[in-house]
């Protein structure tokens, strides 16, 4: 089969990257998505004084950001795929890092919002186009490490944004130097990005092969030859052109099931009123201080980190399903916990409650934390990976809007007792979710992947 521009004997020479390297850099992305979410759980004690906020603007506040996420998700897909990955992640470094520099300086609650609505633009598209990058550029026996290096990436960032928010806090600099230190990551983003090559998948995407094969080249434990033969393979049968109308067709339609019910169980489970509202639930449970408050929700911070350096080790070891199977029972029976603490404990809680949701971010940080990210980005065909992965990320941003957007109304109606049991029960709901229809991924090429859906999901037909 002949394919145009496609050179097998040709070799440009030139300078390596490794392919760790390029996984950092662009996990940048992730770090910046981590920042921007977790910086707002300090600054909110801050920001209702400042701006005197009631509840439910505190809501808003908080759920800003994934307004400008849900949108970002609808639309990074096609500009992923119409200008590659590499410029998007350029275009998303400057949203970032403009972003960060103009919340820092609103003058009222209504410039804020606004400009927290366009960090979280940059927060939807990075979410689901660093996790697609890192997977088009990583060799399949290290993709689910290097993949999951964003999800660290992430975790990383939530932890700054409570160490950061921390130190200005007990500085009493207030809230608009949270923000503003989002800038210093979006420019190293924007800056490593200018070295790290376009993926061979998109270029090959585009008919682009001989630039496909020296980005191949250019990549350190890259195999061109080998990778080359499954690219083409794998987009020979796709010249029809395909839309996001195809992730509804046979053959594809389960991986999509798959990606989206992945994404809101991860939401639904209820990590981001941990994520966002941590301070709060400490100040609820005995913590009367900000400082205080905010030092236990570092401790969470760190343990979140912690977990998904474990995470990434065993990704590739134990593999994908295990992982979520178990984290779901433990992160279920963490939250039927804290809702006894909060229930029926008398007294200050806050040492009890702590460690609680220790133990939750744990099971959440070894599971649907990286694991939902990795999957998302390998488990559809090339052809419609980024609008698959677009769709699943857009789907998790919605459930996280929903369930950050009415936590608080949540614990003044029915208490705080029941809506933590109400997370529980989409643990279990998650749990079987996984066990009968999530596959395992771990060890198999991309191609092998897009095989099993399309052989009515038999790993023997793929193999």
């Amino acid at each position: 089969m002949a394919t145009q521009g496609y050179s097998p004997s040709r070799h440009v020479p030139g300078r390596t990257l490794s392919v760790y390297f390029i996984a950092a850099v662009a996990a940048l992305g992730g770090l910046l998505f981590g920042y921007d979410t977790g910086v707002i759980s300090g600054a909110l004690l801050f920001l209702r004084q400042s701006f005197a906020l009631s509840p439910a603007q505190q809501e808003i506040a908080t759920s800003a950001v994934l307004v400008g996420a849900i949108i970002g998700a609808l639309v990074a897909g096609r500009v992923n795929d119409a200008i590659g990955r590499k410029k998007t992640l350029l275009l998303l470094a400057v949203i970032f890092t403009v972003g960060a520099l103009f919340t820092a300086v609103a003058p009222d609650f209504g410039f804020f919002l606004i400009w927290r609505i366009v960090v979280g633009l940059g927060i939807g598209a990075a979410a689901s186009v660093v996790p697609v990058y890192i997977s088009e550029v990583a060799p399949c026996q290290v993709r689910g490490m290097l993949v999951t290096f964003n999800q660290l990436a992430v975790t990383i960032g939530i932890a700054i944004s409570y160490w950061v928010d921390l130190a200005f806090a007990r500085a009493g600099m207030g809230w608009p130097p949270m923000f503003a230190t989002a800038a210093i990551p979006g420019i190293a983003l924007f800056l490593g990005m200018l070295i790290c090559p376009e993926t061979p998948r998109w270029f090959a995407s585009k008919e682009r092969w001989d630039e496909a094969r020296r980005t191949l080249e250019r990549i350190q434990g890259a195999q061109p030859e080998r990778e080359l033969a499954e690219i083409r393979a794998s987009l020979y049968e796709e010249k029809q052109q395909s839309g996001w109308q195809e992730l509804f067709q046979s053959g594809v339609r389960i991986a999509l099931i798959v990606g989206v019910g992945l994404a809101v169980f991860q939401q639904f489970v209820g990590i981001n009123t941990v994520i966002y509202y941590a301070p709060t639930i400490f100040q609820g449970a005995g913590f009367a201080s900000a400082s205080a408050a905010i030092m236990a929700t570092s401790v969470v911070g760190v343990v979140n980190v912690l977990a998904t350096i474990v995470a990434i080790v065993l990704v590739d070891r134990i593999g994908r399903r295990p992982l979520l199977l178990a984290g779901s029972l433990v992160m279920s029976v963490a939250l039927i916990a804290l809702g006894l603490v909060f229930a029926f404990v008398p007294g200050n809680t806050g040492i009890l409650t702590l460690i609680i949701l220790m133990v939750y971010i744990l099971a959440f940080a070894l599971s649907f934390g990286p694991v939902f990210w990795l999957m998302s980005a390998e488990i559809f065909p090339t052809r419609v990976r980024a609008s698959g992965s677009a769709i699943s990320s857009f789907s998790n941003w919605v459930a996280n809007f929903l369930v950050s957007i009415t936590f608080l109304s949540l614990t003044g109606t029915i208490g705080a007792p029941v809506t933590f049991w109400i997370y529980a029960l989409m643990g279990v709901l998650a749990f079987f979710f996984c066990w009968k229809l999530v596959p395992e991924t771990r060890g198999r090429t991309l191609e092998q992947i897009e095989q099993y859906w399309e052989h009515g999901r038999q790993w023997e037909e793929a193999a």
